[in-house]
């Protein structure tokens, strides 16, 4: 008989699967408003900084909306039908590695320049507890990855396209569980994760300074890292 090791659920994504059952449910409704963070915290038993995990990643998975001054509100628009059909497509087709990076650079590369111009104090915030994040668990494989998709699903939030932040949304999800087990490998090599790291905090300035330019060329510079490491 060969057993499995046991993997133990991170809380942040017990609230996240939580949240998610509350809106499939029709218990959370598009435009209303989450209770306060001390709130959830209380009602789940768990921490405030493990509310504000999976807050922080439904915001950057487009699920929720952080007013500042108001507060944290369901999302009013959902295309789920359409980016799942979209990836279904893609998926299918079977794509090679080289087409669809070089669709992320087009995608991503302006994405970058374009959070420059546009983003807004919360959008820098977010992005950087979601660089805290990624810097607090890239030991922990699986974590470190699932926020260095955050990270770049909140760049794309922060261009404020709503078109060009679908389509980073669905291409970015379905390349990070077609090659979870590679990024996982990625992140287990030495110094990959802490480059990593150093490329996501060179394109974040590159936006805190209001420099497109830059910003482009730090995504690009990182993309190009992450297919070679892909193609090992």
């Amino acid at each position: 008989m060969e057993l499995q090791p046991i993997k133990t659920r991170k809380i942040y994504k017990e609230i996240v699967e939580q949240i998610k059952s509350l809106l499939a449910e029709g218990n959370l409704n598009p435009g209303e408003k989450l209770p306060s963070e001390r709130e959830m915290a209380d009602a789940l038993g768990v921490s405030r900084a493990s509310v504000r995990e999976a807050l922080t990643a439904l915001e950057a998975m487009g699920v929720l909306e952080v007013r500042p001054g108001e507060g944290t509100f369901v999302a009013r628009v959902s295309d789920k039908d359409t980016i799942e059909a979209l990836a279904l497509i893609w998926s299918v087709e079977r794509n090679s590695l080289a087409e669809l990076m070089q669709v992320r650079r087009i995608l991503e590369g302006e994405a970058a320049a374009l959070a420059a111009q546009h983003a807004t104090p919360q959008d820098l915030l977010n992005m950087e507890r979601l660089l805290e994040n990624m810097k607090a668990t890239a030991e922990k494989r699986e974590q470190g990855v699932d926020f260095d998709l955050y990270f770049h699903l909140a760049i794309g939030r922060a261009t404020h396209n709503r078109v060009l932040y679908r389509l980073i949304n669905t291409l970015d999800k379905m390349m990070h569980h077609t090659f979870l087990r590679d990024r996982q490998e990625m992140y287990a090599s030495p110094g990959v994760a802490q480059r990593i790291i150093n490329e996501h905090e060179a394109v974040l300035q590159a936006i805190r300074n209001r420099d497109p330019e830059a910003a482009r060329r730090g995504m690009l510079n990182h993309l190009d890292h992450v297919e070679a490491g892909l193609q090992k």
